[in-house]
């Protein structure tokens, strides 16, 4: 089980001080919360992908590459990038040098994207957006597997004998997470490829999210990768901590209730009780974390938001420590009868001792 952070990157006023912060203060402060992530013992920071304000990670494999060389641990990854607005063979590429540069420390969750005006920025339409997804999937993974490609489709110029470069590390692609809110086409893409599922689900109730899980753990076993409780199933969380619950919902109020997001709507009680988010103290957030087993099944990774709707660096530090601090109960209790037949999260070691097996056997 893999425990870890992701960031949306937005650049969000502080309702409480009215400040905002710089870009590059947003950009330094996304680094800072990748390197406490090692620091407590957290396993995977995530970075998202926008190319519009209020949001800055616009190039997730320069900011990844640069938290590669300041940690020796941590798993670098994405949340999520743009499979439909990106051209296939320059993600093959940015990310196989990423894996190199970081030792095979990378996987990636591909996505659509939930920001409407990007497609015609980057020449696409968003009409296209599951074709683009399938599709452009369907190139990358060829890229990654074979030399020498041959490939035509329908939204990019044919390819002739095209090898990206560099090759993947240890000629093992980065694993791939496939990350969606609502399509079941996503879902289906992850389990045919037999890549992991994640589903952000901190906006909408368990049972939206049951019902995409459960039918992407069916069509795993369908495809032949496994049985369905094997499937490789991620999912996201928001936090918010202090020692004393009364505290934490009285500090985080201001910033739900202003968040670009979730504000001005259902009141901070509600979207509590209806959605995985948690306010309260840190024996609050072991608890209702491990109801996420209850509703989903074995799982192999989870992620949580942090530092959104404006929340200072300082806090978010804060918050860091106590998901620290409570990290070893997280992990005993989600040990605590899972079935040994549930793989582990992939990993680029796991992978290659994966393939030299199948090499083994053939």
């Amino acid at each position: 089980m893999q425990f870890g952070v992701f960031t949306v990157g937005d650049v969000t006023p502080d309702p409480t001080t009215g400040r905002t912060p710089t870009e590059a203060e947003r950009i330094k402060a996304m680094v800072t919360i990748a390197l406490k992530a090692e620091e407590v013992g957290l396993d995977v920071f995530a970075t998202g992908e926008h190319h519009n304000r209020p949001f800055v990670p616009s190039s997730p494999t320069t900011m990844l590459g640069w938290i590669a060389a300041r940690t020796e641990r941590l798993l670098l990854s994405t949340a999520t990038t743009l499979i439909t607005t990106n051209d296939p063979v320059k993600i093959a590429e940015d990310y196989a040098m990423l894996q190199h540069l970081a030792d095979g420390r990378v996987d990636l969750m591909m996505g659509r994207g939930n920001t409407a005006p990007v497609y015609p920025w980057f020449g696409r339409d968003i009409r296209d957006g599951i074709d683009l997804a399938i599709e452009n999937y369907a190139l990358l993974h060829k890229l990654w597997r074979e030399d020498v490609v041959d490939w035509e489709g329908k939204h990019r110029t044919p390819l002739q004998s095209f090898t990206s470069t560099p090759r993947p590390l240890d000629d093992v692609p980065p694993f791939v997470w496939h990350g969606s809110i609502r399509s079941p086409q996503i879902a289906e893409q992850a389990a045919y490829y037999g890549d992991g599922f994640f589903a952000n689900h901190i906006f909408w109730p368990k049972e939206h999210f049951q019902r995409l899980i459960t039918f992407y753990r069916e069509r795993y076993e369908h495809h032949g990768h496994g049985a369905a409780h094997q499937a490789i199933v991620g999912l996201g969380g928001q936090v918010f901590m202090r020692r004393n619950s009364q505290d934490a919902v009285r500090e985080f109020r201001p910033y739900f209730d202003n968040a670009p997001v979730y504000g001005h709507g259902p009141s901070l009680e509600e979207f509590t009780e209806q959605t995985p988010l948690t306010v309260g103290s840190p024996q609050e957030v072991v608890e209702k974390t491990l109801t996420f087993r209850d509703h989903f099944g074995d799982y192999q990774r989870q992620l949580f938001l942090m530092d959104h709707a404006g929340l200072p660096l300082k806090t978010v530090l804060e918050q860091l420590d106590l998901l620290g601090e409570i990290l070893p109960a997280l992990r005993r209790e989600f040990a605590i009868g899972r079935p040994a037949d549930v793989p582990d999260a992939p990993t680029h070691a796991s992978l290659v001792e994966a393939r030299a097996g199948k090499a083994d056997a053939r």
